[in-house]
C-alpha cells in the first residue's frame, strides 16, 4: 500500500538488522493496516540483499479458504518456502524429514518447529543476513489451542542461524496471554498507540497516492478534501480503502466529485457516533439498498449473495455462485456491483475468489450493523443448503458423472475434471451447511426427494474425488440435525 507507514517500515528495518531479539509482534485493531504492512515490508525484504526473507504465511478468514486459518500449514509453509531458496536448508531439511517420510508437517506444532526449521536452520549458521519470516494475522486462526503452542515455540526459538520472526495479529485475549507479549524477550509494536497525528499522515499520504494515480483530464478532489478522508479515518486504513475503492469505482469527473462530496457528507455526519469503520459500511450498504433506485427483489438477490460469500466454506466464482443460487451470472455481478467497495469480485467469472475485503465487514453485518441492514448469519447457510440440495438435482449427478470409458480408467487424475465445480463443492459441502440453517428440518423434504434418490451418484462422485472416506461424516453431520437421512443407517 503505497505511503503505508513509512516511519513503522523503518522501525522494522532497523530491529531486522540491529537488534537481538528473535520475535517482532506488530499489535493493531481491526483496520489499523497491519496485512498492509506485512504486504510491503515482504516486498521491502525480497529487494534487500542483506537479508533473507525465508517465507511469509498470511492468515486470513475472509478468503475461505481452510488451509489459510490452518495454523499447522503455518510451520511446513514457511519450511518449503525457505527450502525454495536455499539449497543448503533444503538438504539438511530433507535428511530431517526421511526418517519420518514427510509426516512432521501433520504433527502438532511443537512437533514441527525442530524437523522443520530449527535444526536445518543451522546449515545457514554461517550466513550473516538476517533470516525473516513473516506471519500475519494470526488471529484468524481457527484453533486457539494450537495457536498457543505456535507462539510459545516462536517467542522459545533458539537456534545458531540470524533468525527473526515478525507476527501480526489483533491483541486478543489469549494471544496477550502467550509468551509473544513478553516485553523483555521480545519486540511489542502496538499500531494503536502510535501518535494519531503519524497515523493519519500516512493515510493522507495513502489517499494522495490512490487518487493521483487515478487522476482524470479535469480535476475532482482538492487538498482539504484528502485531509478531511483522512482525518475523519481515525487511524483505520480498512476505512480508508473502502471510501478510495467507492469513490474510483467510477471513470468520470461528474460521478467522482459525486461521490466523494457524497461520501464526505454521509460519513462525516455519522462517524463521530458510530466509530469511522461502522459509518464507512452504513453508508455502503444503504447506498446498495436505497429503496428508491433497487427493487425489492434485486435487494434481496444481493443479501443472499453476500451471505452465500460470506458462509461458503472454500472461495466461490460468480459461476459456482450463480448456479448454487440459480440465477444468471450477469444478474449476479449486477447485484454485488453495488458493493464492489467491500467486496472482491474476480474479473473472470470461472476465477474462485469471492470474498469480503476484510473480515471485520461480516462482524459487522452480522453484529453490529442497524436492524434494517443486519443479516442473519444462518442466511448464507439457509441460501447454500438450499443450493446445494438443488444442484444435486441437475441431470449431471449421474451414473457415471465423470464421463469414465472403462473401469480401467477410474483412478484417472483428470476424470473429475470432467465433474462441473459447482457440483463438487454441492456434494462436499451440503451437509456443513444443512447443519448450520435455521431450520434444517425443513430441508427434509428436499433431501428426501432429491439427494436419497441420487445418493449412489452422489458416493460415485466423491469417489472420483479422491474423497470417498469423508461420506460418513458427512452424513452424520447432516443426519445430526436432518431425520431424513437415519433411513441410510437403517
Amino acid at each position: 500500500m503505497p505511503g503505508t507507514r513509512v516511519g513503522v517500515l523503518d522501525k522494522f528495518m532497523t530491529w531486522i538488522k540491529h537488534d537481538p531479539k528473535g520475535l517482532l509482534w506488530l499489535a493493531g485493531l481491526a483496520g489499523t493496516g497491519k496485512t498492509s504492512i506485512a504486504v510491503t515490508l515482504c516486498r521491502m525484504l525480497e529487494r534487500d540483499p542483506d537479508i533473507l526473507l525465508g517465507g511469509a504465511f498470511f492468515c486470513s478468514r475472509t478468503t475461505n479458504v481452510e488451509a489459510r486459518t490452518d495454523v499447522r500449514r503455518i510451520l511446513p509453509t514457511l519450511s518449503a518456502s525457505l527450502a525454495d531458496i536455499s539449497p543448503r536448508f533444503a538438504t539438511d531439511l530433507a535428511a530431517e524429514l526421511k526418517p519420518h517420510s514427510g509426516a512432521a508437517a501433520s504433527k502438532p506444532v511443537s512437533d514441527q518447529i525442530g524437523p522443520l526449521l530449527q535444526r536445518p536452520l543451522s546449515a545457514l549458521v554461517r550466513d550473516a543476513r538476517p533470516i525473516v519470516f513473516v506471519i500475519d494475522a494470526l488471529d484468524e486462526c481457527s484453533n486457539e489451542r494450537e495457536l498457543g503452542e505456535l507462539l510459545t515455540c516462536l517467542a522459545r526459538f533458539k537456534c545458531d542461524a540470524n533468525v527473526k520472526f515478525i507476527v501480526t495479529s489483533r491483541p486478543e485475549t489469549h494471544i496477550l496471554g502467550s509468551p509473544i507479549s513478553d516485553r523483555v524477550q521480545n519486540e511489542i509494536l502496538q499500531l494503536h498507540m502510535i501518535d494519531t497525528v503519524e497515523v493519519t499522515e500516512d493515510v493522507r499520504l495513502y489517499i494522495e497516492d490512490a487518487f493521483s494515480k487515478n487522476s482524470l483530464a479535469k480535476p475532482w478532489y482538492s487538498d482539504a478534501d484528502v485531509t478531511t478522508l483522512a482525518d475523519i479515518s481515525n487511524g483505520l486504513f480498512i476505512f480508508a480503502s473502502t471510501v478510495v475503492s467507492y469513490i474510483l469505482d467510477t471513470s468520470s469527473v461528474h460521478s467522482r466529485t459525486t461521490r466523494l462530496q457524497t461520501a464526505l457528507a454521509a460519513v462525516t455526519q455519522s462517524a463521530v457516533a458510530m466509530g469511522p469503520l461502522d459509518a464507512m459500511y452504513e453508508f455502503v450498504l444503504t447506498r446498495a439498498s436505497n429503496a428508491t433506485k433497487v427493487e425489492r427483489e434485486e435487494l434481496e438477490a444481493t443479501q443472499r449473495a453476500l451471505a452465500s460469500i460470506l458462509a461458503a466454506r472454500v472461495p466461490l466464482s460468480a459461476n459456482m455462485l450463480a448456479e448454487l443460487l440459480g440465477m444468471q451470472v450477469d444478474h449476479l455481478r449486477e447485484s454485488l456491483q453495488r458493493l464492489l467497495a467491500v467486496l472482491y469480485v474476480p474479473e473472470e467469472d470461472g476465477e474462485p475468489g469471492l470474498r469480503t475485503l476484510h473480515a471485520s465487514f461480516g462482524d459487522y453485518l452480522f453484529g453490529r450493523a442497524p436492524h434494517n441492514l443486519r443479516i442473519a448469519k444462518s442466511l448464507g447457510h439457509d441460501v447454500l443448503a438450499r443450493g446445494c440440495l438443488d444442484r444435486m438435482g441437475w441431470d449431471d449427478l449421474c451414473f457415471n458423472a465423470s464421463g469414465i470409458r472403462s473401469s480401467y480408467d477410474v483412478n484417472d487424475p483428470t476424470s473429475a475434471n470432467r465433474i462441473a465445480i459447482s457440483l463438487v463443492y454441492a456434494c462436499l459441502h451440503w451437509a456443513h451447511h444443512v447443519s448450520n440453517a435455521s431450520e434444517a428440518t425443513e430441508l427434509d423434504v428436499f433431501i428426501e426427494l432429491i439427494f436419497l434418490p441420487k445418493f449412489l451418484f452422489w458416493l460415485e462422485v466423491l469417489s472420483v474425488m479422491g474423497k470417498i472416506g469423508v461420506a460418513s461424516g458427512l452424513l452424520r453431520i447432516a443426519g445430526s440435525t436432518v431425520s431424513v437421512i437415519s433411513v441410510l443407517w437403517r
